[in-house]
């Protein structure tokens, strides 16, 4: 018998080969079904994106330039809670969740109430942005440290200091994240940290304007170890 022959057989008493092209032929109507649902789940969402979502990301867009005002002026009471028929950023992400301007918006809301001294709210407004810009992603995780900080939560407020150093990694934010970073390792008395942190501004960012001073932080660290 050739090899040939007996590599047939072999195949033949296997009880297991070709199972799935079995359960393909018996079940060619449930997968077909499914294929088509996904398909269907496709074309509705694009059609939603379509001629739901971008109306209102326009209409957002256009109801919010006067809160961004607001925000730029520091008046923080009228960005937040909107003006003379204008809203604020509270009610762009009540009315028109899931834009990305809604989205932008949690930003400059935990902005305004980190600067009104309302932290917690800060907090929860600055997390909650999920944008692509990388320097307001970096703005908004150090801004959450800055809230943290006046919490006086220093564990918390070293975590967001890094993720915003990490995320921007730029010269003129990370090492401005940095060196708040080694001002939180100082707080809680952990020189060494601050040291090697006020460090990294002075080899990876050294025209940096941080690293213009930073070698007078570096020696108060360093005097306390």
């Amino acid at each position: 018998m050739s090899k040939t022959q007996t590599s047939t057989r072999i195949i033949a008493n296997d009880k297991d080969f070709g199972q799935t092209g079995k359960f393909v032929r018996e079940n060619q109507k449930s997968l077909l079904f499914i294929a088509l649902a996904i398909v269907a789940m496709v074309l509705i969402y694009l059609a939603y994106q379509k001629m739901y979502l971008a109306p209102r990301e326009v209409t957002a867009s256009n109801q919010m330039y006067v809160a961004q005002d607001f925000w730029t002026k520091k008046e923080w009471d009228k960005a937040i809670k909107g003006d003379a028929g204008y809203p604020g950023f509270e009610k762009i992400i009540s009315d028109y969740s899931n834009t990305k301007t809604a989205n932008l918006a949690y930003y400059y809301l935990g902005i305004a109430y980190l600067n009104k001294g309302e932290y917690r709210k800060a907090i929860d407004n600055l997390t909650n942005y999920r944008g692509g810009d990388i320097m307001v992603a970096a703005e908004a995780l150090g801004g959450t440290g800055d809230a943290y900080v006046e919490l006086k939560d220093y564990d918390k407020a070293v975590t967001y200091f890094k993720k915003a150093a990490d995320k921007s990694q730029n010269k003129f934010l990370s090492p401005f994240y940095l060196k708040k970073l080694g001002l939180v390792y100082e707080a809680q008395n952990d020189n060494k940290s601050a040291s090697e942190t006020y460090k990294k501004i002075k080899s990876d960012y050294p025209e940096s304007t941080e690293a213009q001073s930073i070698d007078a932080y570096i020696s108060r660290a360093e005097a306390k170890l």
